[in-house]
């Protein structure tokens, strides 16, 4: 490539993340967090949003009424009180940002009112959400944060949209990036648990949805809710009630992977090869990204673990300092390039 020509495509870089010593396997490093860290505590005020089709999600809104904003979206069977979620909501506002966490549709304990449920290709909830944001506060800088599902829907959301996105940046962590590999890669090993758990909350929230709103033709309940695999479970459940053929197109049609090119927003996605949930081959090159996307790539982390170690072998979560570093620098890099002159984020401020 010639001195000064812009690169073609974006970068997969090697991730500054070092485990704990003591969890430096994969399935300890995905589970520690989940089961043993206590949810973060944080203020956080919750509101109703009426969505143009009659449905609603919830946000939950955190730090103070000025400041650059930052859209958090959980991952499957995740929520407001998703630990990750909070710990990283906890920490930016504490370095002057606001965040609004978005449960999507659904996904909270209070049934949404249509058939209709999230899923990793709904991308339509989080992009009228944003654009809301934009209309209404147009000078603030706007980011936004998915883990999971919410990192597939993110990345879809913004190669979709390309430069039309309502955002000033992203960032994505442990996105599947294909869904049916993944799918597969969930039935086989140690896998199967986390399969079962997650099969098992959304067992509970179809249980909870259906009487209140009937599942419309074509969804077939009871084989939801014995489904042994995702495979099954989506060809009963998520894939007709969201207008996919089976579970076969809604996998090819929702993963983010085949949109990765067309992104046209400064984005980080964090990921560990060592991924229980899934398998490396779907471990985007660099070819295959647009050049506003960098690939930060850690052998160790397990799924949305990213558990180092501080003083005394106290667990750090990784992830609640390099997503603020990159917010902060690509703040910083949007107020330099198009002269906005919103508020800026208080690197200074600590919790």
């Amino acid at each position: 490539m010639m001195e000064g020509r812009a690169a073609a495509h974006g970068r997969v870089v090697p991730s500054g993340f070092r485990p704990h010593p003591a969890l430096r396997q994969a399935h300890l490093q995905t589970l520690l967090p989940a089961l043993l860290r206590p949810l973060p505590a944080l203020p956080m005020r919750r509101e109703r949003l009426e969505l143009p089709d009659g449905d609603f999600v919830m946000l939950g809104w955190s730090g103070g009424t000025q400041g650059p904003l930052a859209v958090l979206i959980h991952g499957l069977t995740g929520g407001l009180d998703s630990k990750y979620l909070r710990g990283l909501a906890r920490r930016l506002v504490a370095l002057g940002w606001r965040t609004v966490a978005l449960e999507l549709r659904g996904a909270g304990p209070q049934p949404n009112r249509l058939p209709r449920c999230y899923n990793q290709g709904d991308t339509g909830d989080f992009l009228h959400l944003c654009r809301l944001l934009r209309a209404r506060e147009p000078g603030t800088p706007l980011f936004a944060v998915g883990w999971s599902l919410g990192g597939n829907v993110l990345l879809k959301a913004l190669g979709e949209q390309g430069e039309a996105a309502p955002l000033d940046g992203a960032v994505a962590v442990s996105a599947p990036f294909e869904l049916k590999p993944c799918a597969e890669h969930l039935r086989r090993g140690f896998a199967r648990v986390y399969q079962s758990h997650l099969l098992k909350g959304l067992r509970q929230g179809i249980r909870r949805k259906h009487g209140p709103v009937p599942a419309p033709p074509g969804v077939d309940l009871q084989a939801a809710l014995r489904a042994p695999n995702f495979f099954a479970y989506d060809d009963a459940y998520t894939a007709p009630i969201n207008g996919y053929r089976d579970a076969e197109d809604y996998y090819a049609r929702a993963s983010c992977r085949q949109y990765l090119g067309a992104i046209r927003r400064t984005t980080l996605i964090l990921h560990a090869a060592d991924d229980p949930f899934m398998v490396p081959d779907v471990v985007p090159q660099a070819h295959e990204l647009a050049p506003q996307v960098t690939l930060e790539l850690s052998p160790t982390g397990g799924h949305v673990g990213f558990v180092g170690a501080g003083r005394w072998g106290a667990p750090v979560w990784w992830l609640e300092r390099r997503i603020p570093q990159f917010l902060d620098e690509a703040l910083r890099s949007t107020d330099n390039g198009n002269g906005n002159d919103g508020p800026q984020m208080n690197a200074n401020k600590r919790e």
